[in-house]
């Protein structure tokens, strides 16, 4: 990877030969724990301005209707956070010659007060190409990192570092955005007159609300003047800020302590011990999320107490389980020992064996496997002979640590625990969680199969009954469980996989049948069922064309017109990507008119079919994307390019689908959508 300084350049063809699409990492960290900027893209033409204001891109304009542009949002990091843009640099239209990436901070923050700042840049293979650290950023409240821009028929980037004290809004501004006044934007945000409402026929916009022109006085007859589009910089706040807490550290470097550090952590011994204590601990600090975790394991309600690396007998050598778990409620005992393993090493069938014999023979009631695997139903992760002939039956369960972090993140972000200080230590285990160093990252590789299927699929070479295929779906299924945790912990709802089959179909035999058709058809599917969601989300995956497909079906209303319909789907879809696909679903035919968002905007009446006699049943809403071509959860993963398919499809398409799209709706309209 190349080290940049301020201003030196790089072509990118000389440092990777896979550069039509490009990943840039902005990230920074705070002394603080709390600090935090936002990024934005400006695509210039010649001239250095940007073609219009829907060329900046920023947190109310997050994707490009091309899919040039797009804002993949943040990620934890050790003691900062990282924020992505991916860049398809074959649909940069060919008038734009510079592409600036920035960031910027609010609320009267400054860039001098992060730590880290940097800009990386990663190919199509997601191999890390460059590298510009910024030095003393001093007191601005927006930067431009870096730019990339046209030589010929190449891409080159320069490291820039340039500041603005002047803030987002000036850095815009520079470049010919027409920025909204923020006053004006905050009287348009609490107005309840009928004209800050946006009325249906309305173009796109890149902001979330319009702002309404100043109404003249009575006895002055004007011209009523148009309503601005121009982008607001201001994010929307629904509660007052909080004035942030200064550090009491003496400089910058100092790190906040952490109750569970990772950065002591060498080995993956290290990693499973740490792993364990930190997790039994909280689980017996924080009762209602030591209940959550063993509850499905048939723990009893009452006090709880947990142990790490507890000796215990077994034949001429004793045996030490990672952790065990004791839960006593009326002067009865349950008893499970803990088996974790981090960074992707799988569990010994020996090592679980040997705890399955020495619970039977003590009386104990489970072995709780943890890892980073996902187990499927009638799939177990490790073999174990039960002996039947015991009178006393031991319970194998296992556990992933998505689950682990997806219980926390709903305790933490919409259930609570009742008690700030276990509020705190849930916190607390979620950073560790979620560090890279902690091992405990759930699934993340598809496995040794997955490129020899991809190949056999596009060369047609991969025959039915091909072991490797079902390994496949199987790893397949793994994933779509834990994306379904993801999705579930950030929304504070049940996700859940939908499987289409009957009741008592044996999931092996399922599994077969899906593999051969994998190999035949050359594609992934699966369904979720989102709570409050209007219609089962449909994730595919075609290997043969490396592309995603996030979808859903909303039925057709039971009273009303078509055209009614029709205008009121694409009023709803007002901030969707204007690449969403919609097709119209039809009685007794395979399909019916579809066209992509931003031609139906204008039309909606072309989603209507030629014959009137045609029966409407539902539409389908689809969004398309490329897929990772490798096995792990890198920036150009399969897994990852999963997840962020679903989560986007879902926070720019679902969400508009599940409630009026205004407040003030009547009952008759809520039914007939």
């Amino acid at each position: 990877m190349r080290d940049m300084t301020m201003g030196s350049n790089v072509s990118l063809t000389a440092l990777s030969e896979n550069t039509e699409s490009a990943i840039v990492s902005l990230g920074w960290s705070s002394p603080t724990g709390e600090g935090d900027a936002d990024v934005s893209v400006l695509l210039l033409n010649a001239d250095g301005k940007v073609r219009s204001d829907a060329d900046f891109y920023f947190y109310n304009n997050p994707v490009a209707a091309d899919g040039s542009v797009q804002l993949l949002g943040k990620e934890p990091t050790g003691d900062g956070s990282e924020d992505r843009i991916s860049f398809d640099l074959t649909a940069v239209p060919a008038d734009v010659e510079r592409i600036v990436v920035a960031a910027s901070r609010y609320e009267g923050a400054r860039f001098g007060e992060l730590n880290d700042l940097k800009v990386t840049l990663a190919d199509a293979g997601g191999e890390s190409l460059l590298r510009f650290v910024i030095e003393d950023a001093g007191p601005v409240s927006a930067i431009i990192f870096g730019e990339l821009y046209r030589r010929g028929q190449e891409w080159k980037f320069r490291a820039v570092g340039q500041g603005y004290e002047s803030g987002l809004a000036g850095l815009a501004t520079d470049f010919g955005v027409d920025i909204e006044d923020d006053e004006a934007e905050s009287a348009a945000a609490v107005s309840e007159e009928p004209s800050a409402v946006v009325p249906p026929d309305a173009e796109p916009r890149t902001t979330l609300e319009a702002v309404p022109a100043p109404r003249p006085p009575a006895d002055e007859e004007a011209a009523p003047k148009k309503r601005t589009t121009r982008p607001r910089t201001a994010k929307k706040k629904v509660t007052p800020p909080r004035a942030p807490v200064k550090s009491l550290a003496e400089n910058e470097s100092w790190k906040q302590a952490r109750l569970f550090p990772v950065s002591a952590l060498k080995s993956d011994r290290d990693r499973e011990m740490r792993s364990t204590s930190v997790l039994l601990s909280v689980m017996a600090q924080v009762p209602r999320f030591g209940r959550r975790i063993t509850a499905p394991f048939g723990a009893p309600s009452g006090r709880m107490e947990t142990f790490t690396e507890v000796s215990l007998p077994h034949g001429d050598t004793p045996r030490r389980p990672d952790g065990v778990i004791r839960v006593e409620r009326a002067g009865k005992l349950w008893t499970a020992l803990v088996e974790t393993k981090t960074n992707g090493n799988p569990l010994k069938s020996d090592q679980v064996q040997a705890y399955m014999d020495i619970a039977a023979r003590r009386g104990y009631e489970a072995v709780i496997t943890l890892s980073n695997d996902v187990a499927l139903e009638g799939s177990p992760l490790v073999d174990v002979k039960i002996d039947r002939r015991r009178k006393h039956q031991v319970a194998l369960w296992h556990l992933s640590w998505a689950e682990v972090a997806h219980q926390a993140q709903m305790l933490i972000r919409h259930e609570g625990v009742g008690n700030a200080a276990r509020t705190w230590l849930l916190q607390d285990l979620l950073h560790y969680l979620q560090h890279e160093n902690s091992g405990c990252h759930g699934f993340q590789n598809m496995g040794s199969a997955w490129v020899p299927v991809r190949n056999g699929i596009s060369d047609e070479t991969l025959c039915q009954g091909d072991p490797r295929a079902l390994e496949v779906v199987e790893s397949w299924e793994r994933l779509i469980r834990q994306v379904c945790l993801r999705l579930g912990g950030e929304l504070g709802q049940k996700v859940l996989p939908a499987q289409r089959t009957r009741r008592g179909i044996d999931p092996g035999a399922r599994r077969a049948r899906l593999a051969d058709q994998l190999c035949v058809e050359g594609r992934l599917q699966a369904e979720l069922r989102v709570e409050g969601a209007p219609g089962l989300l449909t994730v595919s995956a075609d290997l043969r064309t490396a592309k995603l497909r996030t979808s859903v079906e909303i039925p057709a209303p039971q009273q009303g017109y078509p055209l009614t319909w029709a205008k009121r789907l694409v009023r709803r879809l007002a901030e969707a990507p204007a690449d969403l696909h919609v097709e119209t679903l039809v009685e007794g035919e395979t399909g019916g008119p579809r066209g992509t968002l931003e031609r139906l905007r204008p039309e909606p009446a072309d989603l209507l079919p030629k014959d009137s006699a045609t029966r409407i049943t539902g539409f389908r809403l689809s969004l398309f994307k490329g897929m990772g071509s490798g096995r792990g959860n890198a920036e150009s993963g399969f897994i990852r390019s999963v997840d962020d398919a679903v989560h986007r499809f879902y926070t720019s398409v679902v969400t508009h689908l599940d409630a009026p799209a205004s407040g003030r709706a009547t009952a008759k309209e809520r039914a007939a959508v």
